[in-house]
């Protein structure tokens, strides 16, 4: 096999759907295992800070770069293994660098369900895991079986099962109490053969309101069709296309905060929308707290903007820089949180060296 390439001073801007960003101070494209686990004993040797990069569709890279070594996952192949699991369903490999929505795309056209309202999501399977990503009335631990990582404890591989995982709304292990000590090499799906679509989400069932129940092939278009509609679809050309998609968590409340923010809307004369989620937690809409805070699709200042589409994606206007990304959020932050009381998280990742604000990682 050959040995991994380290390539040195590689922008990474042109790595991430933001398009903002400075270089790596070292950088490696790992194909193999074998390359994942040279490059982690390459950063050890010399004690460099060590960032894992998938599809960069969820990153913010800070400007000044990243100072260690930047480790892209770029391990291939869709294997469909033979035989079904306990619940009769089909068992999907899949490399951590594939495209995630490549896989989704193969998965309805061999009508296999279970991951169809995921459709258009950017990024690589890699990073499904981490956020246990969701949309449409799915989310992907569903669907996931088990997990092929490196345990960077002592640089072996292991395969954790979905339980193992922690995965809860838009977290997991991997993002929660185990950052930064695994990295995603493989993950195996478990998908129902024949099985039907799910149009749960209101969205969805508006779009197919009045016609005959849709197949999967039809349910994966109207999802692409709908994220398009909200800039949430990743289109070459399309100024809105240039994000981190959703830059803020939808909040998950307590029934007393709920509370809180109900009562602060009724005195606005406004109706508060919401659906349960995690049992006794309320989970409501970023985007409505963003738009009833002055902050209007379109709205923004120079190079950095919100959205024509959707209020909840910040979006690179051209030449815009990680400090000009952090004035927006900050702004939009504390505005949100004066009028309602409710302080929101921000969904995407910083990657670099500048003072991380409040709900980013950062790494020195």
């Amino acid at each position: 096999m050959n040995s991994m390439l380290v390539q040195e001073n590689i922008p990474l801007a042109p790595l991430t759907t933001f398009d903002i960003g400075g270089p790596a101070r070292y950088f490696v494209e790992a194909k193999s295992i074998g390359h994942v686990q040279e490059a982690v004993a390459f950063a050890r040797s010399r004690d460099l800070p060590l960032f894992v990069l998938g599809g960069g569709s969820n990153l913010l890279v800070s400007d000044e770069g990243w100072p260690g070594l930047v480790l892209k996952i770029a391990i291939q192949g869709i294997d469909q293994r033979a035989g079904l699991d306990e619940s009769g369903r089909v068992l999907f490999h899949v490399g951590a660098g594939e495209c995630w929505d490549k896989f989704v795309s193969r998965a309805v056209a061999s009508r296999y369900a279970g991951v169809e309202c995921l459709s258009g999501i950017p990024g690589s399977v890699g990073g499904t895991p981490v956020q246990n990503v969701g949309a449409y009335g799915q989310e992907v631990s569903e669907t996931i079986s088990s997990v092929q990582v490196i345990d960077l404890k002592d640089n072996q591989v292991r395969e954790l099962c979905a339980e193992v995982c922690g995965f809860g709304y838009r977290c997991s292990i991997f993002n929660t109490s185990e950052r930064g000590r695994f990295i995603v090499l493989r993950v195996t799906y478990a998908l129902t053969p024949d099985g039907a679509p799910r149009v749960t989400y209101t969205d969805l069932k508006r779009h197919f309101e009045g016609r005959e129940p849709p197949n999967l092939a039809e349910t994966r278009e109207a999802v692409r069709h709908i994220r398009a509609l909200k800039g949430m679809l990743i289109v070459p050309g399309d100024p809105d296309s240039k994000s981190a998609g959703s830059f803020f968590k939808n909040p998950v409340l307590s029934e007393e905060q709920h509370e809180d923010l109900k009562c602060r809307a009724a005195a606005r004369g406004l109706t508060l929308p919401s659906y349960p989620a995690l049992e006794t937690r309320k989970k409501v809409s970023a985007a409505w707290l963003v738009e009833r805070s002055g902050f209007a699709r379109g709205f923004g200042f120079g190079r950095v903007g919100i959205s024509s589409k959707h209020a909840l994606a910040i979006v690179n206007r051209g030449g815009a820089t990680a400090a000009d990304v952090f004035a927006l959020k900050d702004q939009i932050q504390h505005r949100v949180e004066e009028i309602w009381g409710v302080r929101l998280e921000p969904e995407a990742v910083l990657v670099g060296t500048q003072t991380a604000p409040d709900g980013f990682a950062k790494t020195t």
